[in-house]
C-alpha cells in the first residue's frame, strides 16, 4: 500500500474532527441554565428543602442532642429492639409478598380481559384512599374477635403483617403496571417464534424491562410498611415485645416527653429505609443489565 493510500487513514492533529467524535464532544458539552431555568431549580430545591432535606436534618440533630450514649441506650431498649425487629421483619415479609403478588395482578389486569375488571381496577387504590384507622377498623371486623371467617388474629403478630399487607398492597401494582402496558407484544412473538419457551422469554425480554418498575414498587412498599401506625392500633393491640411496631414506640417515647429517644427511633428507621432503597436499587440496575 503506497504512503498517498495510508495518508487518509492515520487522523493528524490538525485534521477536523470525525463525526464521530463530534458526537461524542456534543454529547459531553454542558449548556449553562437560562434564568427561568435557574429560578425553576432554585424554588424546586428550596421547597423539597422546606419539605424534606431540614425536617431530616432536624430529626437527626434531635436524636444526636443527648449524646451518643443517650442515644445507643434508647435503640439497645429490650423493648425497643423488639418493636423495630418486628417492624423490620414484618416489613421485608410483606415487600417479598408484594413483590410476587403485586406483580401477578397487575399482569392479570393488563394481559387478560374478564368480567369485574374495572372494579378490580378501583378495589386495588382503596388503600390509598382509605384513612388508616378505618382501614383497622376493617381489618379488625374481619380478622377480630368477630370475624365472619371464624379467625381470631387480633393482638398477634399475624395482625401486624396483615395490616401492612393491607396498606401497601397499591404499590407493586401501581408501578408494574404502566411498564407491562408498554411492552410490545410483538417482541414476545418474535421470541416465541425463534424457539424461546415461555420461561426463557420471561427471562430475558420481560423481566428486564420489568425490574426497575418492580423494585420501585417494592422500595415504596417497604417504606410505607415500617412507618404504618394507624391500621395497628385496633387490631395489633400494640402489645410491648409482642406486637408493638416502631412508629407506637416512637409515639410512646413523644408521650412521654422523652423526645430523644423518639428521634433516636426514628433515625434508625430513616437509615434503615435508605439502606433498602439503594439495594434495591443495585439490584433492578443488575437485573436489567445481566438478565
Amino acid at each position: 500500500m503506497t504512503a498517498s493510500a495510508v495518508a487518509p487513514l492515520v487522523e493528524r492533529p490538525d485534521a477536523a474532527p470525525s463525526p464521530n467524535r463530534r458526537g461524542r464532544w456534543r454529547r459531553r458539552r454542558t449548556t449553562a441554565l437560562t434564568p427561568v431555568a435557574g429560578l425553576g431549580l432554585g424554588i424546586t430545591m428550596l421547597w423539597f428543602s422546606l419539605l424534606v432535606l431540614i425536617p431530616l436534618i432536624a430529626i437527626l440533630v434531635q436524636a444526636s442532642s443527648g449524646g451518643w450514649q443517650a442515644y445507643w441506650d434508647a435503640l439497645t431498649s429490650p423493648q425497643t429492639a423488639a418493636a423495630l425487629r418486628l417492624t423490620v421483619s414484618q416489613a421485608l415479609l410483606v415487600t417479598l409478598v408484594n413483590i410476587v403478588m403485586g406483580t401477578a395482578i397487575a399482569w392479570v389486569l393488563v394481559r387478560d380481559r374478564f368480567w369485574g375488571k374495572q372494579f378490580l381496577e378501583v378495589v386495588i387504590d382503596i388503600p390509598f384512599a382509605l384513612p388508616t384507622i378505618v382501614a383497622g377498623l376493617v381489618l379488625l371486623s374481619l380478622y377480630g374477635p368477630s370475624s365472619p371467617l371464624g379467625v381470631d388474629w387480633a393482638n398477634t403478630r399475624v395482625a401486624v403483617f396483615l395490616a401492612f399487607l393491607f396498606v401497601t398492597l397499591p404499590f407493586v401494582v401501581r408501578t408494574v403496571q404502566p411498564v407491562l402496558l408498554e411492552l410490545e407484544p410483538e417482541v414476545e412473538e418474535a421470541a416465541a417464534s425463534l424457539g424461546a419457551s415461555r420461561y426463557v422469554t420471561f427471562r430475558s425480554i420481560i423481566l428486564p424491562a420489568l425490574a426497575p418498575a418492580i423494585t420501585s414498587g417494592a422500595a415504596l412498599s417497604f417504606a410505607r410498611g415500617i412507618s404504618e401506625y394507624g391500621s395497628l392500633v385496633l387490631l395489633s393491640g400494640n402489645l410491648p415485645y409482642s406486637t408493638e411496631v416502631a412508629s407506637v414506640r416512637i409515639l410512646s417515647y413523644v408521650e412521654g416527653d422523652k423526645l430523644t429517644e423518639a428521634a433516636a427511633v426514628a433515625s434508625i428507621l430513616l437509615v434503615v429505609a435508605v439502606l433498602v432503597i439503594v439495594v434495591l436499587d443495585i439490584i433492578s440496575r443488575r437485573v436489567a443489565r445481566h438478565v
